[in-house]
Order: structure tokens, then sequence, then C-alpha cells
């Protein structure tokens, strides 16, 4: 457009107070800083990379610690259903037992309930020697029914909570396969090339627009 002049080198060379034109000293701290940015930014390129691996391996480490938990908590919950299965049968077994003695118990009385009439010469099974027997009777199937469905219903929640524990322990099976299979997926190696690659790739952009100004800063620097 006529009237409108665009920069050229030879504008900078001729107003460097307008232009910003870089004299020698300006000249020698950029090739300074030319020198020593690409050394700066590989630094830091080795310390991304030392901090990527070091991050990716640390993660690893905590899916293999929690591995490990969850195998704890898995035997752990294992462990408690079986003793939970143990005191279920345990429990049924005293309650046999107490069956055993409350029968005993009651042939007992009976069988003196029995001696005791024939020896007054009362005829067992007639009137109320009959009511005293069929008495006792039931009150040892009363007894006996307490006991077995207390005893029942003691096992069944032991065996609940086995079935919980088991459940539990299956839960933090999978997890522990899970974390497993978390930290074989990550690789530090890879995690340090891929910031390696990465940082690369913005050193070498701003290392070749660094030459350029260098370049244009030398360029410069000649027309003073």
């Amino acid at each position: 457009m006529a009237g409108t002049s665009t920069p050229s080198w030879a504008n900078w060379t001729s107003s460097p107070e307008t232009y910003g034109a870089s004299t020698p000293k300006a000249a020698n701290t950029a090739e300074m800083f030319q020198t020593v940015g690409p050394i700066l930014a590989i630094a830091g390129m080795a310390t991304s990379a030392i901090g990527a691996y070091y991050a990716a391996k640390t993660q690893q480490y905590q899916l293999e610690s929690q591995a490990l938990t969850n195998d704890f908590q898995k035997s752990m919950s294992e462990l408690n259903a079986k003793n939970a299965e143990f005191t279920a049968q345990t429990i049924l077994e005293s309650g046999q037992r107490q069956i055993g003695a409350v029968t005993m118990r009651a042939g007992n009385v009976k069988g003196a309930a029995r001696a005791s009439m024939a020896a007054r010469g009362i005829q067992a099974g007639v009137g109320s020697a009959a009511d005293v027997i069929a008495t006792t009777d039931l009150m040892k199937e009363v007894d006996v029914n307490t006991i077995n469905a207390r005893s029942v219903q003691a096992a069944e929640a032991q065996r609940m909570a086995a079935v919980n524990s088991q459940n539990q322990a299956m839960m933090a099976g999978v997890s522990a396969d899970n974390a497993r299979m978390g930290a074989s997926t990550i690789n530090p190696f890879m995690a340090s090339t891929g910031s390696l690659l990465g940082s690369a790739s913005t050193v070498a952009s701003a290392y070749y627009q660094d030459k350029r100004m260098a370049a244009y800063e030398n360029w410069l620097a000649k027309q003073q």
C-alpha cells in the first residue's frame, strides 16, 4: 500500500533505536544464551525423564502393595469363613449333646416315677400315674425342641457369616488380580522414553528458533 513501509533488515540497521537493533554486546549475549540454552534444556529433559521413570515406578509399587494387601484380606476372610463353619458345627454338636442329656434325664425321671408307683402298688399308665408319665414326656419334648431351635438358629447365623466371609475373600482375590494386572501394564522405561521424546521435540524447536534469532542478531551486529 502506498505510503506504508515494511521494516527491512536495512531499516533495522539504519534505525537501531527505533527497531531495537542489537549491538555487538547484545549479539555476544545471544551467542552465550545459544550455548547455555541447549545445555539447560538437555538437563531439563533428563530431569523430566527421571521424574517420569520414578513416578511410574512408584505407581507400580503402589499397585503391587495393594495386591499384597488384598491377598492378606483374602486369606483372613477365608480363615474367618472356616472358623464360622467350625463354630456352626460345634453349636450343632453341643445342641445334640444337650438333647441327649435332656432325654436321659427325662428317662431317669420316668423310671423313678414308675418304680415309686410300683412300690406303692399304683398301676402305671392309668389315671394320675399316666398323667405323670405324659407330663414328663411333654416336658422332655419341649426342652428338646427349644434346644434344637436355638442350636439351628445359632448355627445358621454362623454359616451366614461364613458365606459373607467367602464373598469378601472372593472380592479381595479379584481386587488383587486387578491390581497385579495394572502393575504389569506399567513400564517405567517407556514412561521415561515418552518423556524424553516429548521434551526432545520441544527442545529441538526452541534450539532452531534460537539459531535463527542468533543468526539474525549476528547479521544486525555486522550492519553497525
